[in-house]
C-alpha cells in the first residue's frame, strides 16, 4: 500500500520520518515519483498540480496538509470524483491555533503594541487596564480550531461568545447561530477573532457593515483566510480610529506584496501565515488513525462536506 506525498511547500522526509515511525509497512513516494499507481491508496496533498492524482485507480481518501482545505478547493479540477477529501484535525494544530489567539488576545488586553510605541519613542507612562473579565471576545466560527481557542481564552478569564452557521453548544460559551447570531455578537464583541473555514457564504463577511457594529475601539484577530476580510473596509475603519488595531496572520495574496499598506500601519501586528502549522510529528498519528479506520472499512472522519464547502 503506497501514500503519495503532494506538496511544494511541506517537508517530505520528515513527514516520511514520521509516518514510518507509526506505520513501517506504508509506502511513501512523494510526487513525480509514483511508482506504481495503482498501489497508490491514499494522497497527502496541498494544491496539487491537475495531473498529479489523476490516473490513481485504488485512490480511498485525499488528506489535506493544512487545517483549512483551500489548498485543495482552489484546485478542484485536480481532484478526482468520488475520493473523499479528508481535512486535517490533529492536537498540534488545535493547540498552535489556541496559543496564537490567546497571545494576540493578551497583547490587545495589556496594552502591547501601546507600550512598543511608548519604547520606541522613550516614554515612560502606566496605563490603565481592564481585568480580563471585563474584555469581552467573540469567535466567528465554533469548528475544532474555535472550540479550542475558546476554551483557554475562557481559563484565562475572558468572557467568550461565539458564532457558527449552525447551532453548537460549548461549555462555558455563549453560542450563536446564523444572521441573527451574528447581529447580537458582533456589537458585544471588545476583541473579534475569525476562525471561519473560507466558503463563498463567508468570503468578504468582515467588510464595511460588520466592521462598522464591532464597538468603538474594538480589534480585529484574523487567523482563517484572508479573503473573509475586505482589506479596503478594514483599513477605512483603523484610519477613522473606530478599531483600535488588527493582528493579522493571514491575507487574501501570500506573501503579502512589499508595497502592501498592511506591512507599515500603525496599528496592524503582523504575522507571516504561522498561527497554527501543521507538524508532521503530532499529525502523523493522526493520518495514521485514519487510515486504520479505512482499513477497517469504516469512513473516515472529518470528510469534507461539499455542499457546505468544508
Amino acid at each position: 500500500m503506497t501514500l503519495l506525498f503532494v506538496s511544494a511547500v511541506d517537508d517530505a522526509e520528515d513527514w516520511a520520518r514520521e509516518l514510518a515511525a507509526h506505520r513501517p509497512d506504508i509506502r511513501f513516494r512523494v510526487w513525480p515519483d509514483v511508482g506504481d499507481p495503482a498501489a497508490v491508496r491514499y494522497a497527502l496533498a496541498w494544491r496539487p498540480p491537475v495531473e498529479a492524482l489523476a490516473g490513481l485507480p485504488n485512490l480511498q481518501a485525499i488528506f489535506s496538509l493544512g487545517a483549512g482545505i483551500d489548498g485543495l478547493a482552489d484546485v478542484p479540477e485536480a481532484l478526482p470524483p468520488g475520493v473523499p477529501v479528508v481535512r486535517m484535525v490533529e492536537e498540534g494544530l488545535s493547540s498552535g491555533m489556541a496559543e496564537y489567539v490567546a497571545w494576540q488576545v493578551l497583547d490587545w488586553h495589556r496594552g502591547g503594541p501601546l507600550y512598543r510605541a511608548q519604547q520606541q519613542a522613550g516614554e515612560w507612562r502606566r496605563r490603565r487596564s481592564k481585568l480580563a473579565s471585563e474584555r469581552r471576545v467573540g469567535i466567528l466560527g465554533l469548528g475544532v480550531l474555535g472550540q479550542s481557542a475558546a476554551r483557554m481564552l475562557r481559563g484565562l478569564g475572558f468572557p467568550v461568545a461565539g458564532w457558527s452557521r449552525t447551532p453548537k453548544a460549548v461549555d462555558g460559551v455563549d453560542c450563536r447561530h446564523g444572521s441573527e447570531g451574528l447581529r447580537a455578537m458582533v456589537p458585544a464583541s471588545d476583541i473579534l477573532v475569525n476562525l471561519l473555514p473560507l466558503t463563498p457564504q463567508t468570503e468578504g463577511l468582515i467588510d464595511a457593515g460588520l466592521l462598522a457594529a464591532l464597538p468603538q475601539g474594538a480589534v480585529l484577530i484574523n487567523a482563517a483566510r484572508g479573503r473573509h476580510v475586505v482589506e479596503a473596509d478594514l483599513l477605512a475603519a483603523l484610519d477613522r480610529g473606530h478599531l483600535a488595531g488588527a493582528s493579522l496572520d493571514v491575507f487574501a495574496s501570500e506573501p503579502l506584496a512589499a508595497d502592501h499598506p498592511f506591512w507599515r500601519h500603525p496599528k496592524i501586528t503582523l504575522t507571516p501565515h504561522v498561527a497554527a502549522l501543521t507538524l508532521p510529528r503530532t499529525a502523523a498519528p493522526a493520518v495514521v488513525a485514519q487510515i486504520a479506520r479505512i482499513e477497517r472499512g469504516e469512513a473516515p472522519l472529518h470528510v469534507v462536506d461539499a455542499s457546505r464547502g468544508y
